[in-house]
């Protein structure tokens, strides 16, 4: 009996380290070409059905702002997991005011009165998401590029490689791509995607309210990023991290964009918030900015800009 106990548990361990995580699926993104009043009229459309939606939190809506032609330059502004645009509205109005159309669209299952619907979120329909979100975010500008936070700032990697024909510069903000190792030890990662993200054991979720699957979902398009992620078009790429934040892998947060800059021949512009600032894992949310708002945006479009190298 022994025996078999042992031959059964080599078994299921051969097989979720084998289980194969990188998708065809998960590597589509296809162009879509429109013109500034196309990219107006879908994104007015989307605000007006989250508007007519009773389920969408008036605050999470997404967000619009264009300076009624298309621009020079346009960004598009990814929320991260559990979070909603509504937290990017100074750092939109930053970008805008520097001349930029900027679109930040609600990601799917997000910003709802129901708080626990980001559970059943699919990878697939974050892909679909956000390159959605960039064929529209093209529309508005000229120069396009992408900003995203946590599972955002997966996003907005996910879209540099996928999306070499659009993104010109990126910036990650506390870029999600592997939890730090007080939250989950890295022997573990691939049996949670596959054991939750699967659905082949019932979700749970931590402390701070997060799903297991749906936190798989995001882990699972770290392993569908281009894996030769050359961009001819990308001209900055820049990560912000803060020493407080204990959610992230803070090498990887550095090393995959570093990886990209190499591939592509640019310097990687890096900074961490100092552990006295107080700030954690957020480092967008006004509230949790502690007074540094201002001075805090001004330095991630800087840092989008290459105008700064801290």
């Amino acid at each position: 009996m022994f025996a078999v106990v042992v031959a059964l548990v080599v078994v299921a361990t051969a097989t979720v380290y084998g289980w194969p995580l990188r998708s065809a699926e998960l590597q589509r993104a296809e162009a879509e070409v429109l013109d500034f009043e196309s990219a107006r009229q879908r994104a007015t459309q989307i605000i007006a059905a989250e508007t007519a939606d009773t389920e969408v939190d008036p605050g999470c809506r997404s967000q619009l702002l264009t300076h009624d032609t298309r621009s020079a330059k346009a960004v598009l502004l990814l929320h991260g997991y559990t979070g909603c645009p509504g937290p990017f509205s100074d750092l939109a109005k930053l970008y805008f005011d520097q001349g930029y159309n900027v679109w930040v669209p609600r990601a799917p299952r997000h910003g709802l009165n129901d708080r626990t619907a980001h559970a059943a979120l699919r990878a697939d329909e974050l892909t679909e998401y956000a390159n959605a979100a960039l064929n529209l975010t093209a529309g508005l500008g000229d120069e396009v590029g992408v900003v995203g936070l946590s599972g955002g700032g997966m996003l907005a990697t996910w879209l540099t490689g996928h999306r070499p024909d659009v993104v010109s510069r990126t910036l990650v903000l506390s870029p999600f791509y592997k939890p730090n190792a007080v939250q989950a030890p890295g022997f573990a990662i691939k049996p949670l995607i596959v054991l939750y993200g699967f659905g082949i054991l019932p979700d749970r979720t931590n402390s701070n309210g997060f799903s297991y699957a749906a936190l798989s979902q995001y882990l699972r398009l770290v392993r569908n990023f281009n894996a030769d992620p050359k961009n001819p078009n990308l001209r900055e790429i820049a990560v912000v991290t803060s020493a407080n934040d204990d959610l992230i892998d803070h090498q990887e947060a550095l090393g995959i964009p570093r990886a990209i800059a190499d591939r592509n021949g640019i310097t990687l512009s890096t900074y961490e918030l100092p552990r006295d600032f107080g700030i954690g894992h957020d480092i967008v949310s006004p509230k949790a900015l502690l007074g540094r708002t201002d001075e805090l945006n001004r330095l991630y479009l800087d840092l989008y800009e290459g105008t700064a190298r801290p």
